[in-house]
């Protein structure tokens, strides 16, 4: 095994560093600042097994979640927008999405940010499709939204016999915001796959930890990815219980079994 230099691995942390958050690294004047550089940006960003636009949906939605990190969430943001991985029509969608998850007085600080950094960088509005435009009847509304839980979640949705399940569930979350086309598919599990790893729920996560796999819109190794990414704001002992459902339903998902027993 190739003996590692810690002076390179700096190096290529303040390369990592200040090219993801499109900003030139300061000098780190603690061990914590140093850890970011020497860790964070050298290592967890720099492997292989997941793609940088996802890292940042990850990130993203990390930073977003924790409360005080209004700084790292902006430096993700604007290199995300630099860097052509994300739009600001797609960070705008993606600030809905988290609403959902995280709820919308915690999406109010990632809107706020994505708004900051985009007048830092001279960006015009980005325009985005309404809610819904056009007149609907419910009935069709709840339908849609039941066919497409089946779709986004691979196994049927929960009966309409609460109104958290139906005006929520049904009619908002998948009749209307899963739908919606300023963001694909697997760029929404990144952002639904941190929000619930914080929620520590046990229902949320073991689901869309399975459908984000039996949909084929992450493999078992990039959810394993996933787990480490998403640690660096979630922490350890969170990404542990995500760790451990990735693990149960990958094996679940092989052998063609249901989320759950």
């Amino acid at each position: 095994m190739t003996i590692q230099n810690p002076t390179e691995r700096t190096q290529k942390g303040i390369h990592h560093q200040t090219e993801l958050l499109a900003a030139a690294a300061p000098e780190p004047g603690t061990l914590f600042e140093a850890s970011w550089r020497d860790y964070i940006f050298a290592e967890v960003w720099t492997r292989p097994g997941l793609d940088r636009r996802s890292r940042y949906l990850i990130a993203i939605s990390g930073a977003a979640s924790a409360h005080g990190a209004v700084d790292m969430l902006e430096g993700y943001i604007r290199g995300a927008l630099t860097l052509g991985e994300l739009t600001l029509s797609e960070l705008r969608e993606a600030v809905l999405h988290f609403a959902v998850y995280r709820g919308w007085s915690q999406a109010s600080v990632f809107d706020r940010a994505v708004t900051s950094v985009a007048k830092a960088l001279n960006l015009p509005p980005a325009s985005y499709a309404p809610i819904r435009a056009e007149p609907w009847d419910p009935k069709v509304r709840h339908a849609e939204g039941a066919a497409n839980f089946n779709t986004v979640m691979v196994f049927p949705g929960p009966p309409p016999v609460t109104a958290y399940f139906e005006g929520g569930i049904i009619n908002f979350v998948f009749g209307e915001m899963w739908t919606r086309p300023g963001l694909d598919q697997r760029a929404r599990r990144w952002i639904t796959l941190a929000c619930v790893a914080d929620s520590a729920s046990d229902m949320p996560i073991r689901s869309h930890v399975y459908s984000a796999m039996a949909s084929g819109d992450a493999t078992r190794e990039e959810m394993h990815e996933f787990v480490l990414q998403y640690a660096v704001h979630g922490g350890w002992p969170r990404a542990s219980v995500m760790q451990g459902a990735v693990l149960a339903q990958a094996d679940r998902v092989a052998k063609g079994l249901p989320f759950e027993p």
